[in-house]
């Protein structure tokens, strides 16, 4: 979409005028005040027009973003009791846009988008005749086959530190709770889940 600016519609408006000398510049200065008070209010709706486009779409909403809560039932309890307005835009988008799953590639997506960028799952083995070897390392139980490890890599980079954070932000802020309760909710009900932190 064209955003026009007040010189577009100023001019734009001033070439629409009838021809005659009672709109001639000249012999009548109010006309084009009167034309440079619309120019203004016409490229401020112009401006409010792109906005509500950007607010439609869940991937650019900022002033909308309690109304796409309320209707999608959240704020996400796993985000805390008050999670940060970006974490909530990342809800918004999340709700709307996620599929789910229950595949290691899921899990690690999940990770990723909480600030965890170096994210694997690691499935456990369990014993099983032809693939079991003696003296390897973790030989495994039958249980085994039902546990996966989310690993996390290095703490996320938007952990806080000191010269980068703005008052009343915590130091070394990670949202280890927020995966935890993520994963655990999107988790396989037969499995259990470990997570290791780097």
């Amino acid at each position: 979409m064209v955003v026009r600016t007040v010189d577009d519609y100023l001019a734009q408006l001033r070439a629409l005028l009838p021809p005659g000398p009672a709109w001639d510049r000249e012999f009548n200065p109010g006309v084009d005040q009167l034309l440079q008070a619309a120019a203004e209010e016409l490229a401020r709706e112009d401006l409010r027009a792109v906005a509500l486009l950007a607010e439609s779409e869940p991937a650019t909403v900022r002033e909308l973003v309690p109304d796409w809560e309320r209707v999608m039932s959240l704020p996400d309890p796993c985000m805390g009791d008050s999670p940060s307005f970006q974490d909530r835009q990342l809800a918004v988008r999340r709700r709307l846009l996620e599929v789910g799953g229950q595949t290691p590639a899921y899990f690690v997506d999940l990770a990723f988008t909480l600030g965890y960028r170096q994210a694997r799952v690691v499935e456990h083995r369990a014993p099983r005749f032809g693939r079991s070897r003696f003296g390897s390392a973790r030989f495994g139980t039958w249980g085994a086959q039902f546990m996966w490890t989310l690993e996390t890599g290095p703490r996320q980079a938007a952990g806080s530190r000191f010269g980068f954070s703005h008052w009343g932000q915590s130091f070394g802020v990670a949202s280890n709770g927020a995966l935890e309760c993520l994963v655990s909710r999107s988790a396989p009900a037969h499995t259990l889940e470990t997570i290791n932190y780097g």
